[in-house]
């Protein structure tokens, strides 16, 4: 079975649309290089002469998974919040108190760039053996122009060497270096003024994001910095609305950002907002699984129109998994995304959320042929109502196969 197949010429799926899907039963899929180049019905099927053959032997085959929003390059783990958090602290106390995001900072400064690279490229083969084949990784944890630099560095080798294609992201405005502790404003302007053109000057980033919520980064500094990256050529990712509704998702919008993510606290206004927009609407479920937060409001962005994305936010403090299967359940069972709605959201929604849906996330003629194949299923709702299930068989990226 094929699952996933569209050549509608589509960007992304929108609304009701996200709760369709193409299928195709006892096929065959033929990849050119690393483009998908035809499939069809084994009824019609002719054997290729000199080409390999991978037989499913009954498993289903699915577009991989893309993942528009990690912080997979870090060092070490953070497994001590992880009791603070049972004991009672909040996620701002935490990070009131020197740990979350500067606690990696400080891991991340003490850490070589060679071990960064060896630890990033262990997480990267483990979720591509999970599925995904596209995905995007930020900075953040370095909060110093020397240690931005070294983390934007790990990602290019890591784009480089890796199986799967990575996006990366410059997230200096991800807090405040300890540096510039009680000197936001001044801190703003380093991002801005030499962060970001040393960034683009060695070419390392594709987007600008900034975390525009309640005791981090304000709409006004948020608007500076992705006006500075605009200039730089880095369309803008917005952290917006985790904690509060903070604004972040109005000038995502008012700015043409790519994606505004998280959106756990999301009103009307802001879903009608959205509307008017080309701007994703990315939800990180496994974010709101692992603080025990408010889920987002799936169904209604969905009833709205809005064209929805899934992605993992896979990180040592809030997400600390980019299992992609697992995040599909999760919209499933805590947002209540139908099986096929939530696919979709994490295949080409997901995908144009990094402007990539034009080569990933759907088995088309033409795009990168990544997939992968699962055991016989007994319908396509059992790929997230069995989450924990080891279901995957094989995974192809860009036409070659790694398992």
């Amino acid at each position: 079975m094929l699952v996933g197949i569209d050549e509608s010429g589509r960007t992304a799926r929108y609304g009701a649309e996200l709760n369709e899907i193409g299928t195709l039963e006892n096929a065959w899929l033929l990849t050119n290089g690393n483009r998908i180049k035809d499939y069809g019905s084994m009824d019609c099927f002719e054997e290729v002469e000199g080409c390999g053959v991978l037989d499913a032997e009954g498993g289903w085959l699915f577009p991989s998974f893309c993942d528009s929003h990690t912080h997979l390059v870090y060092a070490g783990s953070r497994e001590q919040e992880f009791l603070d958090k049972i004991n009672g602290l909040s996620y701002e106390e935490i990070a009131k108190r020197g740990g979350g995001i500067l606690n990696s900072a400080d891991r991340l400064h003490d850490t070589s760039e060679d071990e960064l690279y060896r630890q990033a490229m262990e997480r990267v083969n483990e979720i591509a053996a999970m599925g995904t084949g596209l995905v995007e990784i930020k900075s953040g944890y370095g909060l110093t122009l020397e240690d931005e630099l070294k983390i934007l560095r790990v990602i290019k080798r890591l784009r480089n060497d890796a199986p799967l294609e990575i996006r990366s992201t410059f997230l200096g405005a991800h807090a405040v270096g300890r540096a510039y502790k009680g000197r936001q404003a001044e801190y703003v302007e380093h991002v801005c003024n030499d962060m970001i053109p040393a960034v683009a000057g060695e070419d390392l980033a594709d987007f600008v994001d900034v975390f525009c919520d309640r005791g981090f980064f304000t709409v006004e500094e948020t608007e500076k910095v992705i006006r500075k990256g605009a200039e730089y050529g880095l369309r803008a990712k917005i952290h917006a609305n985790e904690l509060a509704v903070s604004g972040g998702v109005e000038v995502g919008v008012a700015n043409k950002a790519l994606s505004v993510d998280h959106l756990e606290s999301m009103g009307d206004e802001q879903i009608e907002v959205l509307r008017s927009s080309e701007t994703i609407p990315t939800m990180l479920p496994g974010c709101a699984f692992f603080l025990s937060i408010g889920y987002p409001p799936a169904r209604k962005m969905i009833d709205a129109g809005l064209p929805v994305a899934l992605a993992s936010d896979y990180n040592p403090g809030t997400a600390p998994s980019g299992n992609m299967r697992f995040v599909v359940s999760l919209a499933s069972i805590k947002m209540k995304m139908t099986p096929v709605e939530a696919l979709n959201a994490a295949t080409i929604n997901s995908a144009a959320a990094m402007g990539e849906s034009r080569d990933y996330g759907s088995i088309t003629r033409g795009k990168v042929a990544n997939f992968y194949i699962t055991k016989p299923l007994p319908s396509l709702a059992y790929i997230s109502y069995a989450h924990q299930t080891p279901l995957i068989k094989s995974v192809v990226l860009k036409g070659k196969l790694k398992i």
